[in-house]
C-alpha cells in the first residue's frame, strides 16, 4: 500500500514538475524555450534536495524551495529518504533503517483493514491493498502491544505510577431529625387519683427537672403516708421504718415530698408531682380534677439537647459505612448552617421498596434547632481508613464483568493486565490485586490502545489457529473470517 502510494506521489511530483517546465518555459515573445531541469539522479549525485516539503508535516510538496507565510523554510528532502504513509506526522525515514528494519525476520503479515486474516507471505486483498508485516517483537505472548512513538504522541497516551494514598469519598443521602428515644419520659401515676389542679404549663413549654407539674390527691397516697408517720411517732427504726418509707417510695412519691412530710408531720390533701427531666412537653392530658387511673400518660416530655437523625443510605453504599464514621448534618431550612455527628447504629434490615438502609447518627443540639420530623442531607465520609495501592479512575477498563488497566512497560510497550479493584472516591480506585506499587498505568487514550492489543491478540489466535496458513478470501468479502 505505501509503495502504491510513494508511486502516486512521484507521478503527482512528476506531473507539477511539467506544469512547472511549461509555464517556466513560456518566453515574453510567445515562443517556448527550453529549460534546464534537474533530473533526481543528477540531483542525487550531487547530494541535492530532489523536493521540498511542508515544514508542519502536511502532505504539500514542491519541486523548488520554498518558505512559509511566517518565513519558514521548507524541508528538503534528499534522495536518499522517503515519505512515511504510516504515520502521516513523521518525517521522512531514511532508507537506512528501513533496510534495518527488513533484516528483522517477518513473522507473518497482517490484513490491512484489521480483519482475523493474515499469510505468512505477501498479498494484497481485494481491494489491491498490501498485507502489513508483522515482525518479531512486535507481538508478545502476554498479549502486549507495541506503538511507535508517533502513534503515542498523537493518541496522547499518558502513564502514572501506581501509589499508596487514602481514598475518600462521601455519600450523600437524605434523612429527617427524630427524637432520641431515651431522652423522652413520661408523667403518669402508680395509683387511682384525682388531679386537684395543673401547673400553667401547656404543649410546647420547657420545662426543668423538678419544677411542680400538676397536683394529686389519692386516698392510697394519703394511706401509705399516714401509715409512715405512724411509724415516725412509734420511734420505730430499722426495717420497720424502712419499709413503711419503701412504700411511699413504690408509688413513686416526689422525695422532695416525702421530706416535707418528715419535716411537718402533716399529711397534706394533695401533694405536687413534678418534671423527672428537662425538656419540651410533648403531649399534655392533664385536666384540673380529673380522675387518673394508673398508668394515665399525663405528661410527654422529651429533651432535644441531643437528637438523632435518621439516613437512608443506598445499599450499594452501605459497606463503606461503618459505626463511628463522621457525618456531617446540612438542614435544607438552615441554608448555611451544618452539624457534626457520628454513627452511631446500622438498623439490621433493609427497605424492600426503597432498597435502602437506615443508619442513625447522634447529633449533638445544645440550642435546640434542630426540631423533629426536619429534612437534613446528610455527607458520610467514607473511605479506607489508611493508604493504599492505588490508580486514577480513567486508568480502568471496566467491561461490567471484567477489569483491567494497561501497564506501560517502557519503549512503548502496553500490557493490559486485569485487576481486582475496592474502594472509589476523589477520582482514585483502590486496587486489591494485579499490579504492584511503583508500576506505571495508561490513564488517557488507553480505549485505543486496548483496542489495538484485542485486535493483534485476535491476528495472533487466528493466525496460531490456521497453523499460519495463508487465509483464503471469503467469497463477496475483503477478507477470511473465523
Amino acid at each position: 500500500m505505501n509503495r502504491a502510494i510513494a508511486t502516486g506521489a512521484a507521478a503527482a511530483i512528476c506531473a507539477a514538475a511539467g506544469a512547472a517546465f511549461l509555464v517556466g518555459g513560456m518566453p515574453r515573445g510567445g515562443s517556448f524555450a527550453a529549460q534546464p531541469i534537474v533530473s533526481a539522479a543528477a540531483a542525487a549525485e550531487r547530494g541535492e534536495p530532489i523536493y521540498y516539503w511542508d515544514p508542519d508535516g502536511k502532505p504539500f510538496y514542491s519541486l523548488t524551495p520554498k518558505t512559509t507565510p511566517d518565513g519558514r523554510a521548507w524541508r528538503g528532502v534528499p534522495a536518499g529518504a522517503d515519505v512515511s504513509f504510516d504515520d502521516p506526522e513523521d518525517a521522512p525515514v531514511d532508507t537506512r533503517a528501513a533496510d534495518a528494519k527488513a533484516e528483522r525476520k517477518i513473522k507473518y503479515y497482517r490484513n490491512p483493514m484489521g480483519l482475523p486474516d493474515t499469510s505468512p507471505v505477501p498479498k494484497k486483498d481485494q481491494m489491491g491493498m498490501d498485507y502489513i508485516p508483522v515482525y518479531e517483537g512486535e507481538d508478545s505472548d502476554d498479549g502486549s502491544v507495541k506503538l511507535s512513538p508517533g502513534k503515542i504522541q498523537r493518541t496522547g497516551a499518558k502513564s502514572e505510577p501506581v501509589v499508596r494514598r487514602p481514598v475518600r469519598s462521601i455519600i450523600r443521602a437524605p434523612g429527617t431529625i427524630q427524637e432520641d428515644e431515651r431522652r423522652v419520659s413520661v408523667v403518669a401515676l402508680r395509683f387511682e387519683g384525682f388531679v386537684e389542679s395543673v401547673a400553667n404549663v401547656t404543649t410546647g413549654d420547657h420545662v426543668h427537672k423538678g419544677q411542680p407539674l400538676l397536683n394529686v390527691y389519692s386516698p392510697a397516697l394519703s394511706s401509705a403516708a399516714a401509715e409512715y408517720l405512724s411509724a415516725i411517732s412509734a420511734g420505730a427504726t430499722g426495717k420497720e421504718l424502712k419499709g413503711a418509707r419503701r412504700r411511699l417510695e413504690n408509688l413513686a412519691t416526689p422525695e422532695p415530698a416525702i421530706r416535707e412530710l418528715e419535716r411537718t408531720r402533716d399529711i397534706s390533701l394533695s401533694i405536687p408531682w413534678l418534671a423527672p427531666q428537662d425538656g419540651e412537653i410533648l403531649e399534655r392530658n392533664a385536666v384540673n380534677g380529673m380522675r387518673a387511673g394508673p398508668g394515665d400518660v399525663l405528661f410527654r416530655i422529651a429533651d432535644h439537647r441531643l437528637v438523632w437523625a435518621l439516613i437512608d443510605v443506598a445499599e450499594r453504599d452501605l459497606t463503606q459505612v461503618a459505626v463511628g464514621t463522621q457525618v456531617s448534618i446540612r438542614p435544607r431550612a438552615l441554608a448555611g448552617q451544618s452539624f457534626d455527628g457520628t454513627v452511631a447504629l446500622i438498623y439490621p434490615h433493609l427497605n424492600a421498596a426503597t432498597r435502602t438502609a437506615r443508619i442513625r447518627i447522634e447529633v449533638p443540639n445544645p440550642d435546640e434547632v434542630l426540631r423533629p420530623e426536619m429534612y437534613v442531607d446528610a455527607e458520610i465520609q467514607a473511605g479506607t481508613p489508611g493508604p493504599v495501592l492505588t490508580v486514577p479512575e480513567s486508568a480502568v477498563l471496566d467491561s461490567g464483568s471484567r477489569q483491567a488497566v494497561l501497564v506501560d512497560k517502557g519503549e512503548g510497550r502496553f500490557e493490559p493486565r486485569d485487576v481486582k479493584l475496592g474502594r472509589r472516591g476523589g477520582g482514585l480506585i483502590e486496587v486489591t490485586q494485579g499490579v504492584s506499587e511503583g508500576e506505571a498505568v495508561v490513564t488517557s487514550a488507553n480505549f485505543l490502545i486496548d483496542a489495538e492489543s484485542n485486535l493483534k491478540a485476535a491476528l495472533k489466535g487466528f493466525a496460531e489457529t490456521r497453523g499460519d496458513k495463508p487465509a483464503e478470501p471469503a467469497a463477496g468479502g475483503m477478507g477470511a473470517r473465523p
